[in-house]
């Protein structure tokens, strides 16, 4: 049998939740078919599988948390021969090309096995004691450091808590729903007790993996990058109306956000100032040689900004296909590590929730963040008449360490000269 530990998923993350399994005991699965769905802080991967074989056991119910290198499912292998990929070979602690290594890879000490005690209908495992029930005192079924780790840090007593997970197992369900208990009682707690506000809580929503690593890059965004704005109202009539031209009887031709990614994509390559990163323990400014263009998304699981990879070396029909599978991916949690983290500067088309501006936060550690308002109809002059046109408004936040703001100026006038004609712009690209 061969036991398929949670690979190393990159990025610092250390454990994933299992969101759901695609498997169940007795299934049978062949090399690379997906078996289990996992939730990073980063995003909901699919794992598939290093063996072929029959699925002998899931270890972990849905919403369980499993940390890097411990199991995740045990396969019983259809032949004698391991059919699992040559890297698996070279041990554990490869990240999610390779996975972890079967239980007889292992080349560490091994502890002489101690003998087990037997009761009807079964044994005991190694480590336990064998006290008659009368006088043995109820031990807490949990088998997970994590779970134990949340119900220390909360202060909720494993010993008051029936497991849900198989045989009583107390898993991470258990602990949450105790803590919200715990604070739905609290909230009951009549108002102007509480000394700041006098209010009662209405209640506490514990933070997830990916908010936590949402939350923690944008604190260090905050504390370590001295950001200035810079904006620009932008008549964008000619953008709206290349797009229009651009639509065919095949097909509707890139959208908006798409020519939108062409000239900034272009902008950078003027102004690669604004596309790189802080070096700060060699106190060097690093310029990158290409353009990994990040566009926030939303998501039910909260905003995200998957990058265009390459985008400087992509047509703009192809920035359009990539922008579309990158979007698609956003919304089913299927984007990689890989493309949550390897941005170089960022997008972020604001106009979309129906906002003409906004100040946004520098996404760690990339040097700047470029955003778009709204386009809407309003008066604006046109050869000193006076016209209807479509505006919108343009954002740049920029790392005041990486250019003055002659530099940031004029990369942002470049972008509004490509909306306002953007004609001229395509040919030099």
């Amino acid at each position: 049998m061969s036991i398929f530990l949670l690979p190393d998923l990159g990025e610092g993350l250390t454990e994933a939740e299992i969101v759901r399994w695609l498997v169940k005991v007795g299934d049978v699965v062949t090399v690379d078919a997906p078996v289990a769905e996992v939730e990073t802080a980063k995003s909901v991967v699919e794992l598939p599988s290093p063996y072929a074989g029959v699925v002998e056991e899931l270890h972990g119910e849905p919403g369980t948390v499993i940390p890097v290198g411990k199991p995740l499912i045990s396969i019983a292998e259809a032949d004698a021969g391991t059919t699992y990929r040559e890297e698996e070979k070279a041990g554990s602690g490869n990240v999610l090309i390779g996975y972890g290594t079967g239980a007889g890879n292992t080349s560490g000490r091994r502890r002489k096995p101690r003998p087990q005690a037997t009761v009807s209908g079964g044994s005991l495992p190694p480590s336990a004691t064998l006290v008659p029930e009368s006088a043995a005192p109820r031990v807490p079924l949990v088998i997970s450091p994590l779970v134990r780790r949340m119900a220390r840090d909360a202060e909720v007593d494993l010993k008051s808590l029936t497991g849900s997970g198989p045989d009583g197992l107390i898993v991470r369900r258990d602990v949450e729903q105790a803590i919200a208990q715990r604070l739905e009682r609290t909230a009951e707690v009549p108002a102007g007790e509480d000394t700041r506000t006098g209010l009662p809580e209405l209640r506490r929503i514990p933070m997830s993996g990916f908010r936590k690593a949402v939350a923690a890059t944008l604190s260090r965004s905050r504390a370590e990058i001295p950001e200035a704005t810079t904006w620009v109202d932008v008549d964008a009539t000619a953008l709206v109306e290349l797009r229009e031209s651009l639509r065919s009887a095949k097909d509707s031709g890139p959208g908006l956000l798409a020519l939108m990614a062409r000239f900034v994509a272009a902008g950078l390559q003027k102004y690669p100032e604004l596309n790189g990163f802080v070096d700060t323990e060699r106190e060097e400014l690093v310029q990158y040689d290409g353009i990994n263009l990040g566009l926030a998304a939303q998501t039910d699981r909260g905003l995200v900004v998957p990058a265009v990879q390459n985008a400087h070396r992509l047509t703009t029909r192809a920035l359009d296909a990539e922008i579309r599978r990158l979007t698609e991916s956003a919304r089913a949690g299927r984007l990689t590590p890989y493309e949550l983290s390897c941005g170089t500067f960022t997008l972020n088309n604001y106009g979309s929730f129906g906002v003409d501006g906004s100040a946004a936060i520098i996404n760690h550690p990339q040097v700047a963040i470029l955003g778009v308002g709204r386009i809407i109809d309003r008066p604006w002059v046109v050869g000193g008449e006076l016209a209807i046109r479509k505006l919108t408004q343009l954002s740049l936040v920029f790392d005041h360490r990486v250019c003055d703001g002659g530099t940031a100026a004029a990369f942002l006038r470049f972008v509004a000269d490509a909306f306002e004609n953007p004609a001229s712009v395509f040919a030099d690209l």
